[in-house]
């Protein structure tokens, strides 16, 4: 697979993208587990999460019908993206 600087540019032009992408990495997690680990307001993980599954770059991983306790996951293409960002050195 050729790298995507396009998607890469988009994730590091946003502080909130490239700290959400990261900590999803590392584990599954709910909006607000996201929110105090990055150490941000959920408004801001919510905005960022939906900027990057817009992306295909995280997924929900409950029914689109919930509210409450979404969980959100990596994708491979996320995944993809996240480590050519740390092999680059771009954050």
């Amino acid at each position: 697979m050729s790298t995507d600087w396009d998607e890469i540019g988009y994730v590091i032009s946003s502080t909130y993208r490239i700290r959400v992408l990261q900590r999803l990495a590392d584990s599954a997690a709910p909006t607000s587990k996201i929110a105090e680990d990055i150490g941000c307001a959920n408004s801001h993980v919510s905005r960022a999460l939906n900027d990057l599954r817009e992306r295909g770059l995280v997924d929900l991983l409950v029914p689109e019908s919930r509210k409450k306790g979404r969980i959100y996951g990596i994708t491979d293409r996320g995944r993809e993206i996240w480590e050519t960002i740390e092999a680059q050195n771009l954050v």
